[in-house]
């Protein structure tokens, strides 16, 4: 029954991710994103990671989808009037197609490393998930977490000034 369901769930999922890419109108490719990210949290619960399928739902379904609509409503950007050079569209099929193969290569040749970690199954159920990556994200990750704080700040500010008119 999981694999029937993962089956349907990963269809969908690249199916929507297509659409992103294929829609010409810049709403209906960002809900097929919105669709793709739900796809995603649906993924992040099968693998029993129910902390991470709600940061993808609230972060990427919500927050930075409705960041990407707000900018796409604000741009006011049109369909696409010009017809697509037919040389750029055969590149990328080209580009894609490899990119497929060499990612299907990749994951038949692979082989798990077999190195075991201080973690099981039954340590992350007794501690929590949000515990563990709490502890993970403010001890050994601090200066990642917080150059990432910074450079937000910096993108909120650059986004504000590029907003005015005019800078007293």
């Amino acid at each position: 029954m999981e694999t029937i369901f993962f089956t349907v769930v990963a269809a969908v999922a690249v199916l929507f991710s297509i659409l992103v890419i294929t829609c010409k109108n810049p709403i209906n490719s960002a809900l097929s994103l919105v669709m793709t990210f739900f796809c995603l949290a649906t993924f992040y619960v099968m693998l029993d990671a129910p902390f991470m399928a709600a940061i993808q739902v609230i972060v990427y379904a919500g927050a930075i989808m409705v960041l990407i609509v707000f900018v796409i409503m604000l741009l006011n950007i049109r369909t696409e009037s010009s017809k697509r050079s037919g040389h750029a569209l055969v590149a990328s099929y080209i580009i894609g197609f490899f990119v497929l193969v060499e990612t299907f290569y990749f994951l038949n040749k692979s082989t798990l490393t077999g190195n075991k970690g201080i973690m099981d199954a039954a340590y992350i159920n007794n501690a929590g998930h949000t515990e563990l990556i709490g502890k993970a994200m403010f001890t050994e990750f601090l200066l990642p977490f917080e150059i990432t704080s910074l450079l937000l700040l910096v993108a909120i500010v650059g986004a504000v000034i590029l907003t005015k008119k005019k800078i007293s």
